[in-house]
């Protein structure tokens, strides 16, 4: 039987964003200094098909899982949706092309640390933007929390996660390479 390789890679990329899916509506740990945040490895599966099938694939797939997420599994709507596709997709963007040219082990360490980084000073930046007009509080209210809430939540989110595609990305990758 022959099969479109097109067809088997959205195959694929759907898989993943349905394990995403399911990972956020399993997993949501509460950030105990501030409840209305909560990690999820939802983007771990995310983090994957940019290293597997590249960044566009990992934002495709971001659009989707975060799409669904704010109007389907009660995600602040379309506040909720621009910032996970901020955050996300940021982090795949940068990610997904650093691997794309350099795909070892230590450029992916790199990767990772680097859309880290960059998805962490985002939200920091969004979270100056958007949070005010959305939750109609003082921008200073935000600038406080950066220190103490936004920076650690967002390094560790992105990190937890990271370091899961880190350890679990190579034993993945063989089934969606095949």
């Amino acid at each position: 039987m022959n099969t479109n390789p097109k067809t088997v890679k959205l195959t694929k990329l759907a898989m993943l964003a349905t394990i995403s899916l399911v990972l956020v509506f399993l997993i949501r740990i509460p950030f105990p200094p501030a409840p209305f945040l909560a990690y999820d490895p939802a983007d771990v599966p995310i983090f994957i098909a940019a290293f597997a099938f590249g960044p566009l694939a990992g934002l495709s797939i971001t659009a989707v899982v975060s799409f669904i997420q704010a109007f389907a599994l009660g995600g602040d709507g379309i506040i909720g949706f621009f910032m996970h596709f901020v955050a996300t997709g940021s982090f795949v963007l940068v990610a997904g092309l650093i691997y794309k040219k350099h795909k070892s082990k230590k450029y992916a360490v790199i990767a990772l640390v680097c859309g880290t980084i960059i998805m962490t000073a985002s939200m920091i930046g969004w979270n100056l933007i958007i949070t005010p007009m959305f939750l109609g509080v003082p921008r200073e209210a935000v600038i406080a929390m950066i220190l103490p809430i936004l920076l650690p939540f967002n390094l560790l989110k992105a990190g937890i996660n990271s370091a899961i595609t880190f350890f679990t990305y190579k034993a993945i990758a063989k089934y969606l390479h095949k």
